[in-house]
Parts: C-alpha cells; sequence; structure tokens
C-alpha cells in the first residue's frame, strides 16, 4: 500500500488525484517558489475563490514552544487545507491586539500534512532483542511493522530490562516534565523508571530567582511591569534579548509601542539583532559569557560616581529597607562582615577594585561606555533593566540573576511605575502580570514514579557511557526537591524512551549521546518526522500531530503557554493521517502488553479531559482581582460533546469559545488589569515580605550558596562574584596574562532563529528556502581567515565538528561567531562532521552550579572548508516507507 493510499480524511480514503490536488491547494496562499510548490500553476484564481467561498475557517492549533501563542485559522474544502490565515477576530488596535501569527505558523499545512511524516510503527533493519548491531543506529534501512508487533518487542524489552536490571534501567526523555507524559503514567505503574531533568532554555534563573527573592507570583519573569507600564519607562535596557526571533506573538509590539512613547533603548548583546534594528537602540557589543563583569563595573562605576547632592545614582533608602548584604552593617546573621558585596566590588579585602577598567578588559565593552551606563540607570531616571535568558544559558553563571537584581535594587528601579528590573522572555516579553485567563485543569489523578533517579542533562550521556552520575534529588525542572546535596550513584541504563522530547537534539553533547544512543539495548522514539532522536531509535512510534486531535487550548499560563490576555482554543482540522495515533493511545496499549489496566492509566478518555480543562478555564472579573468561569455550559453541549458535567454560567457560549477560536481580554488605558512588580513590598517591606529566608532582596544569600554548593558540580559565593567561565571568553586564550590565544580563538553564541522553533520546523522547505542557516562571522574576523559570504566554513573543538556556509556582516563582534540554535544534526559517518550544522554537537558535555545548560558558552575555531556545502533546501527531504 502506498503511502497516499492510507490518508484518512473524513472518513474516507485519498485517491492519487486527491493527493496531488491536496498537494498543490497546499501551496496556495505562499509566494515561496521551491520545489514542492509548482503545482500551484495549474489552479486558476476562479477555483481558489469557489474554494475559499465553499470551505470552512477552523481554528487550528500553533502549538510549538516558538515564544508566542498565536490564532491560526485553516480553510478546509473537504477535509483538506487549501489556505491559512491569522487572527481578525476583532478590530486590531495598538491596546487590544490582534494575536498574529508568523511565518512559521504559516508554514504549519506544510508540517501536517507534510511527505516526510512518518506514516506507520517502523524497526531497524538490524534491530533485534538486546540490540542487534548497534553501530548501525543512525544509518540502518527501516522496515514497516504492525502497532501489535512495535508493542509487543517494546513491551518485552522493558519486562526483560526490569528483570534483569531494575526500572531504574529505563529513561524517559520527555522534555520539560517526565512526570507529565503520556508514556510516564504507564511506566509509572509498570515499576518506575530513570527520569533527566535540565534548566533548559532558563539557565541560572531556575534556581537563583526563587532564592533570592528576585521572584514574583511564583514565577521569574513576573518581576517586570506589565505592557502599559513599559510606555513610562525613559530608558529600557535590553541584556541577551531578541523578542522579533525569539517571543513571537505581540511582545515585539509592547516594546515598540514603549518606543513610540518617547523610551530610549541599551542593547547588551554580542549580536546587533532585529530587534535592536527595529528599536533604534544603542549597541553595546559584549562578548558571550561575560555580563557579570560587565555589571559589576557597573557597580563600582555607580558607587564611586554617586553624589547623594549633586549626583544621585544609588537609592539607598531602598538598598537599607528592602535588601540585606549589600554593606558591612546590612549582612545576613551568622555571616562575616567583609564578605558584602560592596567591600567586594570595591576590592576593600581581595585589592583587586572591579572598576571599568578591569571590567572592560574581559567583557569588551569600552570602559566609558560602562560609566555612561551607570550613569543612564541611575535612581532618578525612569529605567526598566530587562534580561532575556541566553546570558544564563552559560557555565557558572549561577549568581547572574542575583547581580542583575542587584543592580536594579542599587538604582531603585522596582516597586514604581516606570521603574522595573527582571528577566522578560518568551511570550510574557514586556508584559509581566499574573494571567488575566487562567487555564483549566484536566483533572487527571497523578501517577507518582517509584524510582528517584534523575540524571542532570548535562551528566547524562556520560551516565549512560560511563554508569556514574550525581543524583541531587528527584522532581524535574525547577523542582525545589531537585536541588539536593549530591550523591554519586552507579546508573545502567538500557532502555532510552524517548516520548514528547527532541533530547538528543537539544541537549548539550550531541556527538556524546550519538555515542550514548549506539551502547544501550533498546531506543523508542515518538515523532512526527524522522528527527534526530528518531534517527537512532530502533523502533519508531508515528504520532498524530494537534491538527488531528479532537481540540485543545493553548495558552492561559504564567509562562510558556500564552500572553497574560489570552487563551486560545483550537479544533481538529483533519483525521488522523496514515496510521499515526495519539501518544494518549500508545500509552494505554502499551499498558495492555504490559499486564496494566488501560483504566488505571487513564480513568476517563480524551474528550472528557478536553471538557473537564474548559468548564476549569477562569477569567479575571472587571475588578481586577477576582476570578469566574470564562465559558458557558448547557445540558445541549453536554449531550453533543457526549461527557459528563454541569452546566455553568461563564463570559463565552461553548460554541462561540469554539467558533472565534480564541478568548482575549480587552485592555485599555486606566483598567484595572495593570501590574507594577514588587509595588506593595517595596511601600512597605515589612508587612509584604518576600519568600526568601529573610523576607528581602538577598544580595548576600548564604541560602542560594549552601544550596549550588552542597549539589557538588562547582562553588559559589553568597554574593554575586565574577568566576572564570568553563569554555568561555577567557579560555579562548592559551596565555591570559599574555593575551595568547589558544586552540579555540572564537566564542559561539546559538541564537533563536525564526526559520525554526527550537528544532521543530527544521524540515520545512519554504523556511529553508527564506532562512539559510548560515554561521554569521564579523568581517573583521572574516578578512582575517580569508573568507568571502558563502564559502563553507568547518566549525570545529574537541567535542565535535560542523559545516555551515558563511554570512559575513558587521553585526557581530570580532571574535564572535553564531550558530542558530536547533538545526537537525546531518553527521557524516564517514567523518564525523555534522553537516546540518547543529549547534549542540560542539557543545560539552559537564554540569556547572545548579547544573546549568551551557549552550552560550562555548568555544571553537573556524577554518575555510574545500569542499561547497549545498544549501538545505537542496537536500533531499527525510522520507521513509
Amino acid at each position: 500500500m502506498s503511502y497516499v493510499d492510507s490518508i484518512g480524511v473524513n472518513e474516507k480514503k485519498f485517491n492519487r488525484r486527491d493527493f496531488l490536488k491536496a498537494a498543490a491547494l497546499t501551496a496556495a496562499s505562499t509566494s515561496v517558489a521551491t520545489s514542492d510548490n509548482t503545482l500551484i500553476n495549474k489552479l486558476s484564481t476562479k477555483e481558489v475563490s469557489k474554494d475559499i467561498d465553499e470551505g470552512q475557517w477552523i481554528t487550528a492549533a500553533c502549538w510549538h514552544n516558538c515564544g508566542g501563542r498565536c490564532v491560526n485559522k485553516a480553510l478546509v474544502k473537504e477535509g483538506i487545507v487549501i489556505r491559512q490565515k491569522t487572527d481578525d477576530t476583532h478590530s486590531d488596535s495598538i491596546d487590544f491586539p490582534q494575536q498574529r501569527g508568523c511565518l512559521r505558523g504559516r508554514s504549519q499545512r506544510k508540517q501536517v500534512f507534510g511527505a516526510d511524516r512518518l506514516k506507520y510503527p517502523m524497526k531497524r533493519k538490524h534491530w533485534k532483542p538486546g540490540g542487534g548491531d548497534k553501530n548501525l543506529r543512525g544509518q540502518d534501512e527501516w522496515e514497516r511493522i504492525s502497532w501489535d508487533e512495535a508493542f509487543n518487542y517494546i513491551s518485552d524489552e522493558l519486562k526483560k530490562t526490569k528483570k534483569e536490571s531494575g526500572n531504574n534501567s529505563i529513561l524517559i526523555s520527555a522534555g520539560w516534565n517526565s512526570a507529565i507524559t503520556d508514556i510516564s503514567r504507564t511506566l509509572g505503574l509498570f515499576g518506575g523508571y530513570t527520569e533527566c531533568w535540565n534548566t533548559n532554555s532558563f539557565g541560572s534563573w531556575s534556581l537563583t530567582p526563587a532564592t533570592v527573592g528576585f521572584m514574583q507570583l511564583g514565577v521569574w519573569d513576573q518581576t517586570v511591569n506589565d505592557r502599559f507600564d513599559l510606555r513610562n519607562c525613559d530608558t529600557i535596557v535590553m541584556i541577551s534579548m531578541n523578542p522579533a526571533w525569539s517571543a513571537m506573538g505581540s511582545s515585539t509590539l509592547n516594546y515598540l509601542q514603549a518606543k513610540k512613547a518617547g523610551a530610549q533603548f541599551i542593547a547588551i548583546d554580542p549580536m546587533y539583532n532585529e530587534t535592536h534594528n527595529l528599536l533604534e537602540a544603542k549597541w553595546l557589543p559584549t562578548r558571550p559569557s561575560t555580563d557579570t563583569a560587565l555589571l559589576l563595573g557597573v557597580a563600582h562605576s555607580l558607587l564611586v560616581m554617586d553624589d547623594p547632592i549633586h549626583q544621585p545614582l544609588i537609592d539607598w533608602d531602598f538598598l537599607s529597607k528592602c535588601t540585606i548584604g549589600f554593606d558591612a552593617d546590612h549582612m545576613p546573621d551568622n555571616m562575616k562582615k567583609e564578605d558584602n558585596f560592596k567591600d567586594y566590588v570595591l576590592g576593600t579585602y581581595d585589592k583587586q577594585p572591579k572598576n571599568a577598567k578591569w571590567a572592560s578588559d574581559i567583557c569588551g565593552v569600552n570602559e566609558n561606555e560602562i560609566k555612561q551606563l551607570a550613569l543612564t540607570i541611575g535612581k532618578n531616571n525612569k529605567v526598566a533593566i530587562l534580561c532575556g535568558m541566553a546570558s544564563a544559558r552559560t557555565r557558572n553563571s549561577d549568581n547572574l540573576p542575583q547581580l542583575i537584581m542587584t543592580i536594579g535594587a542599587m538604582t531603585g528601579h522596582m516597586g514604581k511605575s516606570g521603574h522595573m528590573t527582571g528577566s522578560t522572555m518568551h511570550c510574557t516579553s514586556g508584559n509581566g502580570g499574573p494571567a488575566l485567563v487562567k487555564a483549566g485543569s484536566k483533572g487527571l489523578p497523578a501517577i507518582l514514579n517509584p524510582i528517584d533517579d534523575t540524571i542532570n542533562a548535562n551528566e547524562l550521556w556520560n551516565a549512560i557511557l560511563d554508569g556514574k552520575y550525581t543524583f541531587t534529588g528527584q522532581g524535574s525542572f525547577a523542582s525545589p526537591t531537585q536541588y539536593s546535596k549530591g550523591e554519586l550513584r552507579n546508573i545502567n541504563i538500557k532502555v532510552i524512551y524517548h516520548a514528547a522530547s527532541a533530547l538528543l537534539q537539544t541537549n548539550d553533547g550531541m556527538a556524546r549521546g550519538i555515542e550514548a544512543h549506539k551502547k544501550v539495548d533498546l531506543v523508542v522514539a515518538h515523532g512526527q518526522f524522522l528527527t534526530t532522536n528518531a534517527k537512532y531509535a530502533d523502533i519508531v512510534l508515528p504520532i498524530i500531530t494537534p491538527w488531528e486531535q479532537f481540540g485543545g487550548f493553548l495558552g492561559g499560563n504564567l509562562i510558556h503557554s500564552g500572553n497574560r490576555e489570552m487563551i486560545i482554543h483550537y479544533s481538529q482540522v483533519t483525521n488522523p493521517l496514515y496510521e499515526a495515533k495519539s501518544e494518549q493511545w500508545i500509552a494505554k496499549e502499551l499498558a495492555k502488553k504490559l499486564g496494566i489496566s488501560e483504566k488505571d492509566v487513564y480513568p476517563f478518555d480524551e474528550k472528557q479531559q478536553y471538557f473537564n480543562e474548559l468548564t476549569t478555564i477562569q477569567v479575571v472579573n472587571d475588578d481586577g482581582k477576582t476570578y469566574s468561569p470564562l465559558v458557558t455550559i448547557t445540558e445541549e453541549d453536554i449531550k453533543e460533546l457526549g461527557v459528563i458535567g454541569k452546566t455553568q454560567k461563564g463570559k463565552i457560549s461553548y460554541k462561540k469559545f469554539k467558533e472565534n477560536g480564541v478568548y482575549q481580554v480587552e485592555r485599555f488605558q486606566g483598567d484595572n488589569f495593570g501590574y507594577i512588580a514588587y509595588e506593595k513590598f517595596r511601600k512597605n517591606p515589612d508587612a509584604y515580605p518576600l519568600t526568601t529566608q529573610t523576607g528581602k532582596l538577598e544580595i548576600c544569600s548564604p541560602t542560594l550558596a549552601q544550596k549550588v554548593n552542597r549539589m557538588g558540580f562547582s562553588t559559589i559565593k553568597a554574593i554575586p562574584t565574577y568566576i572564570n567561565v568553563k569554555d568561555g571568553y577567557v579560555d579562548t586564550f592559551e596565555n591570559w596574562q599574555k593575551k595568547k590565544k589558544g586552540k579555540y580563538p572564537f566564542q559561539l553564541i546559538t541564537p533563536h532563529y525564526l526559520r525554526r522553533s527550537h528544532s521543530v520546523f527544521d524540515n520545512i522547505k519554504w523556511l529553508q528556502e527564506a532562512w539559510k542557516n548560515p554561521i554569521f562571522i564579523n568581517a573583521y574576523d572574516a578578512k582575517i581567515k580569508n573568507l568571502q559570504d558563502g564559502d563553507t566554513v568547518l566549525v570545529e573543538n574537541e567535542y565535535g565538528k560542523v559545516l555551515r556556509n558563511a554570512l559575513v556582516t558587521e553585526c557581530l563582534m570580532p571574535g564572535v561567531v553564531a550558530l542558530p540554535h536547533g538545526a537537525w544534526s546531518d553527521v557524516d559517518p564517514k567523518t564525523g562532521i555534522d553537516k546540518g550544522g547543529a549547534d549542540n554537537t560542539l557543545s560539552g558535555q559537564f554540569a556547572t552550579g545548579q547544573g546549568v545548560s551551557g549552550y552560550n558558552s562555548c568555544i571553537v575555531n573556524i577554518s575555510k572548508f574545500n569542499d561547497q556545502l549545498i544549501n538545505d533546501v537542496k537536500k533531499p527531504q527525510r522520507i521513509v516507507l
């Protein structure tokens, strides 16, 4: 049976003629001329117009972790998607903007209906129980198998592993939190599994903010005011931020409105990016992993230039009332007076003032610019000090969030209109505050994991290969129990189960990870495409996309699910394609093979889960304080859905919510939904203490130092101090004192890129043509290395090698190269060179501090490569079976 014969749409089979028409129509609204859209020329304008008139617009999910949650609508005719559009549910305005989609969402149908979709369960040809020829992983042929065969293979291997090695020999790789994935419910009832945890995109923002008081409403990016108050700032300092690429949706609009209101922007970053250009920001080129040095230089400049009468820069009243540890007179109990922050910065005891010149030598910013920055952010100016999280995705950055908080506290930019300090990223970028629409709950009972083994991702591949790791507590990302005293443990991983993740692709140390995959007895991967996880698996299970699900919701949470003002309802666009199944179905069917009742895994079905979530969505009331149900539910709705439930009164009917596909709280100047972070705390810190040990902002935090140091990866001080970063700027030198460069003289950064959402969409030809995925190189460095624009470049270090074509630019500081994050690995088995340009091929596999991800602490060498690398768009798709 050919793959075109197996697509189910509206309960009928595609024939080849229908499929060719569908392939043409999916290209109808895009003008990018690539090899996969030539059939559009066969369609007349009259035919397209007729389809638009006769089709039905359905709100389709745009579900990826891109930094935005946008409205994405698909025009469906006879089960075929023929066009897409974005939000038109209300008139667009600055205060009440539409939730518009981007180029990735508009190419979503090329993902859902792509010829490279995984169509059937597959087995690696030379795999057999126990592993077979393990070295062929990543190169072997694929054989189609039935679902029953797949479950038999997997269940037999799981039972064998449990019996011979124990449940902790089974590793689940499942993204943010393995405990909430579908397969973890089954394996939890099977006796448990080993988890892995990572600080992911957050780096040192994972543990530090909650410990030192740099957190409001329980989430670290709520220490900034809302988008309306952003317009009250005179100066906005952006540290390692590019919302135009990495925080889609309305985030960039928030900053643009602040600019139109008169704000001036300062950009601290190794790269001058699209956001900086839009906002006409003053650029302070800063070396990667050196933000701590820069900010210590700012702190020193504030201290020596502050004059309470003629040039007041420091808010001494705020420091005295709201912080602890700044100077010798305000130290925590049981801490030495000389260990205060002020004396460290001035060099009182270590005889090394952290002045602007000292900082400049490390970070690359001119010392006069550092002093000017200190003057600009003085207490009497209305300033927002905002930070993305790229600067914290480096080794040894555990004190960085604490230092950003300290600079904000020194200048008093907290708790007032037009003043704010904090992290701001993803879909909440430039718009702090509690969710005005709160997501609902599916109502499923939790299933606990009986096994406590949990491996930090920076040790994961070494743990599999070497059999040892540092256990620091059970739990997932940002769990308080995850940061416990380190304990060296033995581990013997036999099975890797990839569910709802791209771990091999997105984790540090990819080359080491491929080695690890070739050691174990079984690798299972769920997937929609032959991603890196799937490519190195033994058994691949095709899963459906949200376009093939009954429906669901996006948004309504404080972070990573949508901006604070809206929630999206998406509906089913097409029936499941080929033999793809939902991950819940897979979890239940595998449970049966393992002797577990599917009712124990899921006591009620996905439609009931959907209804439970629908009825528990809450929306803020006009008072801005209380909440009530969002959706009105009638007896007719309950009967139509075939679920168990009660009627309720809400602000929008179920049918209208589903039809619109989005509910957005209408905002206006002076409404009750504004937010000023730390406002109550600033006015009365005794009445509204923070959740720290002292109830204050802890510039000196013995608790943070104790938590990090007892983990055993590396040590920090209780105050923010400069630490040489592993694979940072200093490590580019063979001799730092003589400034003699070493074997790997360049620093590598890995910015988010509009072609992808992390690694998702990297296979879409439209996006490959529009966004080439080069290696960005400064013009001066290119001249020294005899490189021209478009030349193929070998980027290498001790961890791996990649090829990319050069893009020569003045928008990157010398000594730094930029390789966009998330490209799919394409390793040449003969040379070991990754021709796909995967950034994590070049990162090491070791943990520091709180186990931070180290994606932007990486050093490399670059050189011209003899053979020309073909552009990604010309590469064949990974089509199997």
